[in-house]
């Protein structure tokens, strides 16, 4: 987890700032406190971590349970001590699983607590409706709440311009690129199997931009690799058509 954050917020040091999962914080209070060490050495902006149990599921399926108030709490209290420690501005982002197994007013009784150990934003994960996650906008002003929209979970659909008018102060979208990759990869490879070739949307059919090694590589920073070499080299590096 830290080594997909660290790679992911430095691909852009001075692009958007990255929202981590932290899960349970993997952990008793020593092995929270050394996660979130990591998490600020890494350059994440914010994490968040939850009240399920180490056996953990994602928050859309069926079946969670969360573990009891005090444990849960710890955690947020091993965060909050580890940020101070360090002087760092990491924004420690509470979530609670609770809403499937407990029902909701457990969801905001969590929140509530979690808000009072020090966590920066709340996320009750699992809206079971619209006037639900606005409710709980409302019972929790003017603490700041995340939305985590995942599409075809077990929550209802919710734009961002309705959650901002529902008062939402984040929203993330933690599928939108994984479902689209796996659509991506899925069709490209039944392609493959059926025509024997490779064959990539943006491959310059139909005017589209072309979309090959040197395109990736950009995203990495292959033009700021180049920039630095032919610096160095008064022009004379390597990557000449970068």
């Amino acid at each position: 987890m830290r080594g997909n954050a660290e790679m992911i917020a430095n691909l852009n040091p001075y692009g958007p700032p990255l929202i981590a999962d932290m899960d349970t914080g993997f952990g008793g209070p020593l092995v929270v406190t050394e996660a979130v060490n990591q998490y600020i050495r890494a350059g994440v902006a914010g994490f968040h971590i939850e009240d399920q149990p180490a056996t953990k599921r994602c928050g859309h399926l069926s079946g969670k349970t969360v573990v009891p108030v005090p444990e849960y709490i710890t955690r947020i209290r091993a965060a909050r001590a580890a940020i101070d420690y360090r002087r760092s501005d990491i924004q420690l982002i509470a979530r609670t699983d609770a809403n499937q197994q407990l029902g909701y007013d457990e969801c905001i009784a969590r929140l509530r607590l979690a808000r009072d150990a020090g966590a920066d934003v709340g996320v009750l994960e699992g809206f079971k409706s619209h006037d639900e996650a606005r409710r709980a906008v409302r019972d929790l002003a003017p603490w700041p709440l995340m939305l985590n929209q995942v599409e075809g979970g077990h929550s209802p659909v919710i734009t961002v311009d309705e959650a901002r008018e529902m008062g939402f102060r984040i929203v993330i979208f933690s599928f939108a690129t994984l479902g689209a990759m796996f659509v991506a990869v899925k069709e490209g490879l039944q392609f493959l199997k059926k025509e024997g070739r490779v064959r990539i949307r943006g491959d310059g059919s139909a005017g589209e931009q072309v979309i090959g090694p040197k395109q990736m590589f950009m995203v990495c920073g292959l033009e700021e690799s180049a920039a630095i070499e032919n610096a160095a080299t008064g022009g004379k590096g390597t990557f000449k058509d970068a």
